[in-house]
Parts: structure tokens; sequence; C-alpha cells
């Protein structure tokens, strides 16, 4: 009975006023994808844009990909007077988000038909700002929250940024039914301030020790100061680069065990992305009606993902994070089965439902998991270069692991080929049985709120 009481009080991580600004700024983080994405192919082809222009503007997206190149400005660099009133992430967070209302503003007020480079050059500009307010939001959850509520913080973050696309792309198609493009674009973009408003009231993540960046500056500035051609200003300048760019490099690898922790990393939803890569292709050529896959494989499928958030950050407050690991890794491996049995069943419409809300469930869960686990990794002294590291390291990795899928179906037929990505899921449980073996590697840092 103490044990079910304890597992049902781990709903209340919920509650706490930390996890339930996070929801919002994961809104704030999704709503702007899909303005440079989706939204602006529409207004593009409303406007007479021709199709090779629209195809040009995937491009747009470029600095989500690239967001780590700047990361260590937002670790190191101070905002003056937004900084000394607000701290590092609440000033930066004010100034991203200053940035990307002013260029969703610019956006909104551009003629994509009489000048479209003026519009590319706005779009580009949100892009960037966005990817800018991404890094501040995930360095201010992982340091606002203590290591047992980064599940909960990492299932809001998701389910937020996924309304907030929801709001962004299927939200603004409706409204532009009523309204000028220009106006929902300013619309939109107010809904941003929400976001502003919230870590104003939650406040600044506690002031932690940076022992280990302040160790290497002081070391870099040390060596440097004994070179006279090197000393002064210039001198300084080098040491606040060495710690900025090199420092979380360092640090991560002075880990124990931190090239299975990168392996790990890559190949924890590798048998998940597999099957997933190549499901609605999957669901057509099984005869599945396309309407079905809409309702079933879509809609219901989204709800069983934020489903499965929810239930991974509940699961890790009751249970810990390498179990919680453990668990959805497992059930990840076992959804995958299910596509076997559907490819050998057929058209079932009922398995179809079984199948996708098992394995959308399971992959929420597990995203939980991993994003949690990514937050737990970081050094406070590098909490939003480390967080830009790992996760696109893990969003490429995916996605060029996957990209044989497609070769492999053909090869094997589908019922083998999703039993081999059943298989592909043992490599990333096996890591994680060896990262789990006493001294191993080095233990993660608690971070008490």
């Amino acid at each position: 009975m103490d044990r079910l009481r304890a597992w049902l009080a781990a709903f209340a991580v919920y509650r706490d006023r930390r996890v339930l600004a996070i929801l919002v700024l994961g809104f704030a983080s999704g709503l702007p994808l899909a303005l440079t994405g989706q939204t602006l192919q529409a207004w593009l082809t409303d406007s007479g844009t021709s199709l090779k222009a629209i195809g040009l503007f995937a491009a747009i997206g470029t600095p989500y990909t690239l967001k780590f190149l700047w990361a260590p400005l937002v670790d190191r660099l101070d905002l003056s007077l937004l900084t000394r009133r607000l701290g590092r992430r609440r000033g930066w967070l004010i100034f991203s988000q200053a940035l990307l209302l002013l260029a969703i503003c610019g956006l909104a007020l551009s003629d994509p038909g009489q000048a479209l480079h003026i519009t590319a050059f706005w779009a580009l500009a949100v892009a960037f700002a966005s990817a800018t307010q991404d890094i501040v939001i995930d360095a201010w959850r992982v340091e606002i929250l203590d290591e047992r509520q980064l599940a909960a913080g990492a299932a809001s973050i998701v389910f937020g940024y996924r309304i907030g696309m929801l709001v962004s792309s299927a939200g603004a198609l409706y409204a532009s039914a009523y309204f000028a493009w220009p106006v929902v674009y300013l619309g939109l973009g107010a809904l941003l301030l929400l976001g502003t408003l919230t870590v104003l009231l939650v406040g600044e993540p506690p002031a932690r020790p940076r022992e280990d960046a302040e160790r290497r500056f002081a070391a870099a500035q040390a060596w440097l100061d004994q070179r006279p051609h090197l000393g002064g200003a210039l001198a300084k300048l080098t040491a606040w680069l060495y710690v900025s760019l090199a420092g979380p490099f360092a640090q991560f690898m002075s880990r124990r065990g931190w090239v299975a922790v990168l392996l790990f990393v890559m190949l924890f939803k590798l048998g998940d992305s597999l099957a997933g890569a190549l499901a609605t292709s999957f669901y057509l050529k099984l005869g599945f009606a396309r309407q079905d896959i809409a309702e079933i494989g879509k809609l219901y499928g989204f709800g069983a993902t934020m489903l499965g958030l929810f239930l991974g950050g509940w699961l890790m407050q009751a249970v810990g994070l390498y179990r919680s690991l453990w668990f959805c890794g497992l059930l990840q491996m076992g959804s995958n089965l299910l596509f076997a049995a559907l490819a050998m069943r057929g058209p079932d419409l009922w398995f179809l439902a079984l199948t996708v809300g098992v394995e959308n469930l399971a992959g929420g869960m597990g995203t939980a998991a991993l994003v949690a686990y990514l937050s737990a990794l970081c050094n406070v002294a590098y909490t939003a270069t480390q967080y830009a590291l790992l996760s696109s390291l893990t969003a490429v990795a995916r996605t060029w692991l996957s990209a044989s899928a497609g070769y492999l179906a053909e090869s094997l037929g589908w019922p083998l080929f999703f039993v081999l990505t059943t298989v592909a899921a043992l490599p990333g449980l096996a890591l994680l049985a060896w990262l789990m073996r006493p001294g191993a590697t080095t233990r993660l840092v608690e971070k008490s709120p």
C-alpha cells in the first residue's frame, strides 16, 4: 500500500510551477517552427511564388541544426543590464524573444509576391532567433529542475512544443481563411509573450558554482600570460574562447565512459526510429485507406504520444532515471514486434489501432526518458552548449542510421524488417546495462532546486 501511495504521489510532479512553466515555454519554442516551414509555404503559394523558389526555402531551417555553434555565447556571455537585472538565463531569454518578435513582425509585414528576398531574410531571422530561444529554454529547463523532475520537464517541453507547432500550422491555416497572412503572423507572434511572462514570474535558476569553467579559464590565462606576445587583452580573449568553445568538449570527455555514453545516446531510439521511418508507406502498401491512416495513424497516434510523454515523466519520478530508461527501452523494442504481426495479419483496423497506440505510447515514454538523460548529462558550467550538442547528435544520428530503412524493407520484406528493427534496439539496451554497472561511468550530478 505504501508503494502504491508513493507511485500515485509521483503524479504531483506535474503540479510543480516550474514544470508548468516549462509547458508554456515548450509552446513558445514550438510556435515559430511552422512560421518558417509549412505555414510559410502556404503563404508563398497563395502569393504566386514558384515551386522552385518555395523548395529553396527549406534551407531556412539551417539554424536549428547548427545552433550548437553559438550556444557557447549563451553559456559564457553576459548581456550587461539584462543579465544584472534578470540573471543570465532570463536575460538571454528576454533578448532572444525580443529578436524573435522583431523578426516575426518583419516577416509579417513583408510581401513575398513583390519582394521575395525580403521575405527570405526575415524568415531566416525568425529561424535564427527561434533556435537561440531554444538554446536558452533548454538550458533554463535543465538548471531549474532537480534530477527526478527532469523527465517530467522533458515531457512538458515536448508536449508544449507539439501544441505550439499545431497552433502555428493547423491553427494558422484555419485563421488564414478569415484573416490576411500578415494579421495571422502578428497574432501568432503575440502569443510568444506568454513565454516571456511565464519565465519572469517563475524566476532565474539558482546560482550554482561553475568551478570547471573558471578553473579552465584561469589555467589558460596563466599559460598565455607567460607568453608576452599573447598577453593582455589578447590573452583574456583567447582564454575566453578556449573555455567557451573547447571547455564543453573537454569537460564531457573527462567523464569515465564518455564514449559509451555517446553511443548510447545515438542508439537508444534506433529501433524505434527505423520502424517509424516507413510507417506511412507500410500502412498504404498493406491496404489501409488514407482516411484510416489519418485518423488512427496520425490523430490517435498523436494522442498516444502525448500520453506516453506524460507517463514517461511520471515513471522517472516514481522509479528513477536508469530504471525508466530500461523500462521504456524494453517497451519500445517490444512495440516493434506488433508491426511485424500487423504485416502478417493484413489490413485489420483494430490491430492497427493496437499497434499505433502501443508504438506511440512507447515512443513518447522513451523520448521523455532520453531527453531527461541528456539533461542530466549536462554540466552546469556548459548547460546550453552541451545540451545543444547532445540533442543535435541524437537527431543527426537517428537520421543517418535510419536512412537504410527503405533498402532493408525491400530486401527483407515487412515482417522480417520489423523483426530486424526489434533487434536494432538491443545494442542500446546492452550499452544501458553496461552504463548501470558501478564505476562504469561518472555518476550523474543531482541538481537540487
